[in-house]
Parts: C-alpha cells; structure tokens; sequence
C-alpha cells in the first residue's frame, strides 16, 4: 500500500511538472553570453550601462550574478524577447530578485511586461506595456510596490498601497495573476496583498451609481440631538466678558485737558459663563442618516477577460536611478505558482542566508577598522600633546639656562668693576 502510495506521489509529481510552461527564465550563469539575448534601447544616447555584477557581498560568487545598474543619475532601458504566449485560461506568474545595495535613496526597480510589437531598439518610457511590477522608492515618502496593468490602451494604478523593501539586502518579488480575475503580490515568497482587479484597480465603471433621480425628503430629520425646549437660561448667567479693573487707580499726574477722562483698565470677568445653549436631548424625530438610494449604472458592462494578454513576448527594465548599484537577478515568467515556488527556493532561498551573513562579516571589519582609526587618531593626538609638553619643557629649561648664564654674566661684570676700583 506504502509503494502504491509513494508512486501515486511521484507521478503527481511528474505531472505538476509536465503541466508547467516556462515562458522566460534569466539567471545569468553564462557570462557575458546574456548580452546576445538582451537588447539595449537606441531611443536616448546617453542611456546608463547595466553590468554583470554579483555586487560587493553576496551568497554566491556565480549564482548571484545579476544586472547592475552602473551610472548615477541615468536612465536605464534594456530588454529581453522569448517566444509569444497569451495567459488565457491560466495563471501568470512574473517573478525576479532585485538587490539595492547602495542604500538606494531614489530610484525604480520594477520590470514591465511588453506585447510582442514592442520595438526594443526604441524602447523608452511612453513605449506601450501590458503590465508593471515591482518596488518603486524615492526619499522617505515613496517606498511602494507598483503593479499597473493596461486596459484598453490606458494604464490603471493599484489603489491599495504596497510597501516594499528598502533594505540593502536581496529580495523576491511575485505577482500571480489568476484566470477567475484575482491577484496576489508575494514578497520574499509571503504574501503581502491580494485581492480582485475589478475592486482594486478602477478599470471598470462602477456597477453602482446614485440614483439621480432620488432626493431626500424635506420632512426627514437626520438630527441625533435637538435643543431641550425645557431648557431655559438662569438669571445670574448673563455676565459681561470683561470688566473695569477694580485695583486700578488714576494716576496722580493725569491731566484731563490733556489725558482725556480717564477710565480703568478692562479684565476678564472671573464671573463670565460664556454663551449660553440649551443642552442637547434625543430627538423624538431622528430617523437616522439618510442614504442616497443606488441604482444598477447603466454603462457598467462586466469583463470576464480583463486578466487576459496577447502575445506577451517581452520583458524589460525602463527606469530611472539617482544613485546606481541595484542588481536584478532570477526573472521568470511561467503560468504555474509552484514552479515559481520552486525555482525562487533554489535560488533566492539558497542565497539569502550566506549573503546576510557575508554583508554582516563585512559590517563587522568595517566597525573594527573605524575602532582602530579612531584609537589610532586618539593615540596619535596623544602623542603630539606629550611632544608639545616636552618642547614647552625643553623651551622653560633653555629660558632657566640663559637667565642663569645672564645672571653668572653680571656677577662677573661687577667683579670686574670692583677690582677696576
């Protein structure tokens, strides 16, 4: 029974594989050979270069090698073509890992999934796309994951906000689309937002409107609380705001043909209650809020097709970076979760842990080498102030010495003159 079990498994296994398509996969493990599959954009001169780099600390040398952006303050538009697929009828999962180890302050690190008419020698960014993804910083006010898809030639922004990664480590990033119009955004392989085109991007008129024709009734009280008609004003209430000050005294130099009358200095009535209200009752009356009736919106049509793209055919990097050093690594595109599972396990997952601990080991010399400058400096400084003290003390014995010698100098001259006597 445990055999038949174990190759029932198996053939599972064979099966789930044998199901998946793998419509683009890019590692870079062959060296510079990733430049005959990439084009580089001729729509601007002065377009920044991206490098093969696995950058300054990594899990492993070969593995992690990615495109790294190499140039401050530069445009960036490089793309790769693969064979033309539609997602009808399937998921679709875009999947890469993008490493900002610059301690990025502005820049984009999202991909953009292209139809096949793409031209990528003129590439840029006005060039039409099916969809964008991935993380999207600027200062400390943008640090969001995009995800745009374009719906009849006009591009609809996520409503709900995604925060990304801002780290300096690597990270995965994974958006599934599904046929029945649902979507979920993974992060590091866990997920951080899901939910339904319709409801969360505005690509689609509302199924819902205000009935245009529905008023509310002039006799509907939507008043929680009324005045107490009950309620009536004391008779000590009305007290003035202000009055005299009653310690104030003319002063004994007041003229009044020149000064004018005199009158005392006005203060806050201690006595002063403010204005007076009636207090507030349950009104008898309340019938609640009022809420516009809706109506079906007339030019609201239902698309079962939203999700769906044609000739999907190519994925590239259009994008902007202030200060450059991002690395994209493991991109995939495949129409099954579980072969992205997989594939982001044995690369992301396999790399992550030694990577941490590579950049921790290099934190750590760092903060060595500073205590050791810093020593260094202190002691240094220390040195200079025990070279000076010496001076100063070499300068007073040389001052004691030539006073001494003056001294002995006159001695002798009023010996002299003594015996000159």
């Amino acid at each position: 029974m445990k055999l038949a079990v174990a190759i029932l498994a198996v053939f599972a296994s064979i099966a789930v594989t044998i199901d998946a398509t793998v419509y683009f996969k890019e590692q870079f493990l062959d060296g510079d050979a990733w430049q005959s599959r990439w084009a580089e954009s001729k729509h601007k001169s002065d377009y920044g270069q991206l490098k093969l780099s696995a950058g300054k600390f990594y899990g492993d040398a070969e593995a992690d090698k990615g495109l790294q952006t190499s140039q401050d303050a530069r445009f960036y538009s490089m793309s790769a073509r693969f064979e033309p697929f539609s997602n009808e009828g399937t998921p679709l999962v875009i999947q890469f890992t993008i490493k900002h180890e610059q301690k990025i302050d502005c820049g984009g690190g999202y991909v953009k999934v292209f139809p096949s008419d793409l031209d990528q020698s003129n590439m840029h960014g006005d060039s039409e796309y099916y969809i964008m993804f991935g993380p999207d910083i600027c200062g400390y006010s943008t640090k969001k994951v995009h995800v745009i898809f374009n719906y009849k030639g006009q591009n609809h922004l996520i409503k709900k906000d995604i925060k990304c990664k801002d780290d300096e480590l690597t990270h995965m990033y994974t958006l599934i689309l599904n046929p029945d119009q649902t979507y979920e955004v993974k992060i590091d392989g866990e997920k951080v937002e899901s939910g339904s085109m319709e409801e969360d991007w505005d690509m689609l008129p509302a199924k819902n409107i205000k009935d245009p024709e529905a008023k509310k009734p002039s006799d509907w009280d939507d008043r929680a609380k009324i005045d107490d008609p009950e309620d009536t004003m004391s008779e000590d209430w009305e007290k003035p705001e202000t009055i005299p000050d009653p310690d104030a005294k003319k002063p004994d130099d007041w003229d009044v043909d020149m000064d004018g009358e005199w009158e005392p200095a006005m203060i806050s009535n201690p006595e002063y209650k403010g204005e007076w209200k009636p207090k507030q009752i349950e009104n008898p009356d309340f019938k609640g809020a009022w809420v516009h009736p809706e109506i079906d919106n007339p030019e609201y049509t239902a698309d079962a097709n939203m999700y769906k793209f044609e000739k999907i055919a190519v994925l590239g990097l259009d994008l902007w970076q202030v200060k450059s050093g991002t690395i994209f690594d493991n991109f995939l595109i495949t129409d099954d979760i579980k072969e992205a599972e997989e594939f982001g396990k044995d690369t992301w997952g396999a790399t992550k842990g030694p990577e941490k601990k590579m950049k921790d080991e290099q934190e750590d010399m760092e903060t060595k080498l500073k205590e050791e400058e810093e020593k260094s400096k202190k002691k240094d400084a220390g040195d200079e102030e025990e070279e000076d003290e010496e001076d100063g003390e070499e300068e007073e014995d040389e001052e004691d010495e030539g006073e001494q010698d003056e001294d002995a100098g006159t001695e002798e001259e009023d010996v002299k003159d003594k015996d000159e006597l």
